[in-house]
């Protein structure tokens, strides 16, 4: 039986769900012990990546040793290689923060990390991302990870990482993009769980965006590079590390702004 989308939401959300995940792949991790797969996130070496879903469900998908899923095994992988975030001192906020990334961050050397959500018990700071509490100017790098197709006013939330950006700083703001639309689908009158997922993809999405995403970011003040970070990794380390093909969305306050 398919759970209601909004029972569904609260199902996985709740502790009982979470210690039964935690199990599931503690299980996985004996029987897919082995070297085809490398988790670049907790660097567990497995045979492959666990299964992950209902419908459809992937079948190469979690990592099971600390579950980051193909999106959070590239995104990873570009802050390690592509940018300078754990090479020296910078405060760092991390917008609805995922527990994959989060303690990781938490422990890196010489970086002042800040998490920020409006409802998660996990956030240093409980507060909305379109109306945020910090100073002008405060972070040297933003990550906000699949977050701005849930917000209700996404431009004011692109406005307000940029303010609390310093000059000179980045951001990556990922979200799903399907490139075949020419323009971002989205209407706040539409409410109802199944008609939101018909439309936007998931139940709790209230938009869809398309191939104007980066000029959304831009008149936010952003300088945008669109960048296809797994095609630079190569069929291969693709491949070991199980990343998803999503384009990382690169975003800079410029020096002087």
């Amino acid at each position: 039986m398919r759970l209601p989308a909004p029972l569904a939401q609260r199902w996985r959300g709740s502790a009982v769900a979470r210690a039964a995940e935690g199990a599931r792949l503690r299980v996985w991790a004996r029987l897919a012990a082995g070297e085809g797969v490398e988790c670049p996130c907790c660097g567990g070496r497995f045979r492959r990546f666990a299964p992950y879903g209902v419908r459809p469900r992937r079948p190469h998908a979690q990592c099971p040793g600390c579950g980051a899923m193909e999106r959070h095994r590239l995104l990873w992988l570009y802050l390690r290689e592509r940018t300078d975030l754990f090479a020296r001192p910078q405060r760092l906020l991390h917008v609805a923060p995922e527990p994959v990334f989060e303690a990781r961050l938490r422990a890196a050397p010489h970086l002042a990390y800040v998490s920020v959500d409006l409802a998660s018990p996990r956030a240093l700071v409980r507060a909305d991302v379109q109306r945020l509490p910090h100073p002008d100017a405060c972070f040297d790098a933003v990550l906000c990870h699949h977050v701005l197709e849930h917000v209700a006013d996404d431009r004011a939330a692109m406005r307000e990482l940029r303010r609390v950006l310093r000059p000179g700083g980045f951001a990556l703001l990922q979200s799903p993009v399907q490139r075949r639309l020419p323009e971002t689908v989205e209407d706040p009158a539409v409410r109802d769980p199944r008609e939101r997922e018909r439309l936007f993809g998931q139940h709790d999405h209230v938009r869809q965006y398309g191939a104007d995403y980066g000029a959304r970011l831009r008149e936010a003040g952003f300088e945008v590079r669109a960048e296809r970070f797994a095609d630079a990794l190569g069929p291969e380390r693709s491949a070991r590390h199980g990343v998803k093909r999503e384009t990382v969305w690169l975003c800079l306050r410029p020096p002087g702004a």
